[in-house]
């Protein structure tokens, strides 16, 4: 028998979490038709996995890249890393339903949210939809390189329903406005939405400094939408929420799982903090009662410490006069040479002692050095601080040395979330927890974690143990897939769809954050690639191959669920 693809020798890891297994898997049609010894049988392409893990793709359950897609529909960066499926619509920010008087909105929305110019979110995306449905045509239409799920969002829906008002702390909507909120949701899950998404989170805020449409929204609103979104798309239909679980801890706790009940499933963006166990026996009784009690509640969570990226790209954490000047030439190789000169140096350098430099920030930021491939400080041992100390000079003064050095490539990652390494590692242990919150196409000028799955297997399981590697490849195959209700999508299993990673685990690692200018209107914006992915396969056709996207786009937008 010839079939179209076999993968041919690797060792293949199912999804289930179960060890993994010598044998050949076959493609054809975009599926997978067989798994086991296929040496004498042929293949129009056969990729050589000898020494090398062969995976289910890797689901990535919180990316914002709604508005990307209509630039890039290759997806970058989480095509670099094992992503074979990404939902979008998270934390409530989506362009639909949207009335065609609302789409600036909605644009300056997502600027102020997740750091995307709202002109090429105007310009890039051809704005030919009002429904949620006809936004997911949209993006079918753009020939995405990898699925795409999408939720359809509290910001949209409730402005849509209340006008400016929906931003407005206290104010809820009147029983007429709640009816017209329910509707859209039933409506947006009725045409494909995997469920819906909200921000409870106090630093989400709207171009006038209000926060999003929906952080205020109380139970009888939150839980009438989860209704909807059952009546719509059955138990299976999803909320997803990035929470305030610091100051309104009780709060979302009791709202969410008392919505639970109601029967649909609640996925939280959650984390947990740097005092005593920050949270991790808090969080682990809560997602076990409810899921012992049939609440279906998840949480996803970083896999590393981040925040933010400074150095020459665009932020340089310094803000004297003389750092302004410095960042406002116009490229990083402008700024490499002004640093060259002394007189330049001694000013950049005097005053931002000054201005009191780095101050405490200084302990948490981390060089990622200048080797062939990061290093993220695992080891908690070369803050910028902690080099100072060891040199004795002044931290300002060495990162205007390492920029310079390094000709401004060096990037210092701060540690502003995800720090408490042991209470992070220990919550990702958790059942019920997915590590992987990439955050794709958000904070893009900022910093990027798109490269969480290569970081979870090599930093977290290779080279710590924090899983081994079954269940590591489980919890972002199986694990994502389920939460979802993906369809016959997740693991390696005969008839099941070809979304498929071969990865030379040995040498899979993360590359250094770079910069570049590829949004509309010359934007830039972080990427990360990778190292040791030898393909990753969607719908059985490579869109990777030795770390470089090959140009095939046979991602499919996914509308058909497991809803009971």
């Amino acid at each position: 028998m010839t079939h179209e693809l076999i993968i041919s020798g690797g060792t293949v890891i199912d999804g289930t979490g179960t060890d993994g297994t010598r044998a050949d898997v076959a493609v054809d049609g975009g599926r997978i038709t067989r798994v086991g010894d296929l040496s004498e049988e042929q293949a129009a392409r056969t990729i050589d996995a000898t020494g090398k893990i062969v995976t289910p793709g890797f689901v990535d359950l919180h990316t914002h890249l709604d508005a990307q897609i209509g630039w890039d529909p290759e997806m970058r960066p989480s095509s670099y890393h094992g992503v074979t499926t990404a939902l979008i619509g998270n934390c409530g920010v989506t362009f639909a339903p949207c009335a065609e008087a609302n789409r600036r909105y909605l644009a300056e929305l997502m600027q102020s949210v997740e750091d995307i110019d709202a002109d090429a979110i105007m310009d890039g995306l051809p704005w030919n939809w009002t429904s949620y449905g006809e936004y997911l045509d949209a993006v079918q239409s753009l020939a995405p390189a990898l699925n795409v799920v999408g939720l359809v969002g509290h910001s949209a829906i409730r402005f849509e329903a209340m006008g400016d008002k929906s931003c407005d702390e206290g104010v809820q909507p009147d029983d007429r406005e709640l009816e017209r909120i329910v509707e859209l949701v039933r409506e947006s899950v009725a045409e494909g939405a995997a469920g819906f998404s909200t921000s409870r989170f106090l630093l989400h805020t709207v171009p006038d400094g209000r926060l999003t449409p929906g952080t205020w929204a109380d139970a009888r609103e939150t839980q009438a939408i989860q209704q909807a979104v059952v009546d719509a798309g059955g138990r299976g239909g999803l909320f997803q929420v990035a929470p305030d679980l610091h100051t309104r801890f009780k709060n979302e706790r009791e709202m969410f799982e008392d919505g639970a009940k109601i029967g649909c499933q609640v996925l939280f963006s959650g984390g947990v903090g740097a005092e005593r166990d920050g949270g991790v026996a808090k969080w682990h009784e809560f997602l076990e009662r409810n899921n012992e009690a049939g609440h279906r509640i998840a949480s996803l969570c970083h896999t590393r410490p981040s925040g933010s990226f400074f150095g020459l790209a665009r932020q340089s954490f310094l803000a004297t006069q003389a750092w302004q000047a410095l960042m406002a030439l116009p490229t990083v190789a402008d700024r490499v040479d002004a640093l060259r000169d002394s007189k330049t140096r001694e000013t950049l350098i005097s005053e931002a002692k000054a201005a009191g430099g780095f101050g405490p920030a200084a302990r948490a930021l981390h060089p990622l050095g200048m080797d062939e491939y990061p290093d993220f400080d695992l080891d908690d041992k070369a803050s910028l601080e902690q080099l100072a100390e060891e040199t004795g000079d002044d931290p300002v003064e060495i990162y205007v040395s390492r920029l310079l050095q390094s000709e401004g490539r060096e990037v210092l990652n701060w540690w502003a979330f995800g720090n408490a390494l042991e209470n992070q590692w220990n919550y990702m242990k958790v059942p019920h927890v997915i590590p992987m919150l990439g955050d794709a196409g958000a904070h893009v000028g900022l910093f990027t974690d798109a490269d969480s799955p290569t970081f979870l297997l090599s930093e977290l399981t290779r080279r710590r143990g924090i899983y081994d590697l079954p269940e590591a490849i489980h919890r972002i195959t199986a694990g994502s897939a389920r939460i979802l209700g993906l369809v016959e999508r997740g693991e390696i299993r005969e008839g099941w769809h070809a979304d498929i990673n071969v990865i030379d685990f040995e040498e899979l690692g993360s590359c250094h954050p770079e910069w570049v200018n590829d949004f509309p209107h010359g934007g830039g914006r972080m990427i990360i690639k990778s190292k040791g992915y030898d393909a990753t396969i969607v719908a059985g056709r490579v869109v990777i191959a030795g770390g470089q996207l090959t140009g095939d786009r046979p991602g499919q937008v996914i509308r058909e669920f497991v809803r009971g």
